[in-house]
């Protein structure tokens, strides 16, 4: 794991979890029971934290740094979205630690709607950033193993950030190659 702290006017922490995970296409496949979350907004000490535009940011820089390695851009699909959004509510509100657990039954939800050849998986999390988006990209893309799911041969993407009541952002981005 990495973990930066800068100090200055605030304090500011960013961890990511080091390690590309890659999965194959499954033997099997599983049906999870699906988690809806509405509520995009968090209040937080004075400032509103909309999580659906964080999503839409660290998306928006994962395709643009791909389009300037001539690579092509991933699509968003909102059944990705919404197993990134659980994993990321699920480590905000410390019901699974942060990390990789629970991968595979992420993957095997997804692939019961969408048939994969190929997936994988970036978190992080960071508060006191003022960009807290740009911060979790910036991260992945200075870490080798985040970086080669980013550049990775994926053709879909889902997003997914929650906020705990603390202010720490949690992020998770799933990566699949449909078949």
């Amino acid at each position: 794991m990495i973990k930066n702290k800068i100090s200055g006017a605030g304090v500011a922490t960013l961890a990511l979890i080091g390690g590309a995970i890659a999965f194959p296409a499954p033997v099997q496949t599983a049906t999870l029971q699906r988690t809806q979350m509405s509520d995009n907004n968090f209040q937080l000490a004075q400032s509103t934290v909309n999580t659906a535009t964080l999503e839409s940011q660290v998306f928006s820089q994962i395709n643009q740094y791909r389009a300037s390695l001539g690579l092509p851009a991933l699509a968003r699909n909102s059944t990705i979205d919404n197993q990134a959004r659980i994993h990321s509510q699920n480590m905000a509100n410390g019901q699974v630690a942060f990390g990789h657990d629970g991968f595979g039954a992420r993957i095997q939800a997804i692939a019961v709607t969408i048939p994969y050849r190929a997936a994988a998986e970036n978190v992080a999390y960071n508060q006191g950033y003022r960009d807290p988006a740009t911060q979790a990209v910036q991260g992945w893309l200075r870490s080798s193993g985040h970086l080669a799911n980013i550049k990775g041969n994926y053709n879909l993407t889902g997003v997914g950030v929650a906020v705990n009541s603390r202010g720490a952002v949690y992020f998770t981005q799933i990566f699949i190659l449909k078949r």
